[in-house]
């Protein structure tokens, strides 16, 4: 089962929530942290780095001396990432290649060759108990963040657990797609902020676009009604869980503890909830 933890802003306590989520059910789970332009959860979870995988791209490297100039791979390429330059040739956007291959492939020369070329790397932790996580980063200077994402969904796990927790990276750009595509169920991580509730809506539009179940977590909470619960009441979206504003979570996150450490009666919360999770997403496969 797959579990996608997402959230429409970046700020709302979603990685908090994943890891103590994951943290309760580590007997049974894989966590993903697939917030791979700044993932963090190794700050966290404290584990002890056995592999690191790069994750490479094909990239067209278009040969000078072949090349006679017929432009048929800028008029083949649907993302605008070549480009005429005159008596400069071909040029190749390496950050707008999708790395599709139509390039090489219409290339009547055989001027064209794609290239692999690393985008990013995928570090497998080991922790206390058998657990694992794995964790992608994007390098310094590319776009490809869904490529990443997808490489580290899809690496394969020593463990025998089949629950994946997927930290998923904010907002809801092409990161955020990639990373909930595919899941059993996502989870909204949202606060109780205008702000909150306005990020909150653009995700629920885009997890509804993709046709999947969904429901959402509260952390922040100051009052018992408040403006998510009643945005939720009209759109009949379930609240899993609202997380109280305690002055004490911050400050253990501050100092790279995690929630369950401020609120070890929570462990026994997100064990149930993974659970009921479980029995629904069986229940509608």
């Amino acid at each position: 089962m797959k579990i996608a933890i997402a959230s429409g802003k970046g700020g709302t306590g979603k990685t908090t929530f994943a890891l103590a989520l994951f943290l309760a059910n580590s007997d049974r789970s894989v966590f993903l942290d697939c917030d791979v332009e700044e993932p963090n959860a190794h700050l966290f979870l404290k584990g002890i780095e056995k592999q690191k995988d790069v994750v490479q791209l094909l990239i067209p490297k278009v040969n000078a001396d072949l090349c006679n100039q017929c432009g048929l791979c800028v008029k083949s390429c649907q993302f605008n990432a070549l480009a005429m330059a005159g008596k400069a040739g071909v040029l190749v956007f390496n950050e707008l290649c999708h790395s599709c291959g139509a390039c090489a492939l219409i290339c009547p020369t055989g001027a064209i060759q794609d290239v692999e070329t690393p985008v990013g790397e995928i570090s497998i932790y080991d922790l206390k108990g058998g657990a694992e996580f794995l964790s992608g980063r994007l390098k310094v200077g590319h776009s490809a963040a869904p490529a990443v994402i997808q490489a580290v969904k899809k690496h394969p796990s020593t463990t025998p657990y089949t629950h994946h927790i997927i930290d998923s990276p904010p907002g809801t750009s092409c990161s955020f797609v990639t990373s909930v595509s595919g899941a059993d169920f996502v989870i909204l991580v949202t606060e109780p902020t205008p702000f909150g509730l306005h990020d909150l809506k653009l995700a629920v539009e885009g997890v509804e676009n993709l046709k999947l179940p969904y429901a959402v977590v509260v952390n922040r909470v100051r009052e018992k009604d408040h403006l998510i619960k009643k945005y939720c009441a009209e759109k009949n979206i379930k609240i899993l869980l609202e997380l109280e504003e305690d002055r004490r979570v911050a400050e253990m996150y501050s100092k790279g503890g995690t929630l369950l450490e401020v609120l070890p009666d929570l462990k026994e919360k997100l064990n149930l909830l993974l659970s009921d999770l479980e029995d629904q997403v069986g229940a509608n496969p």
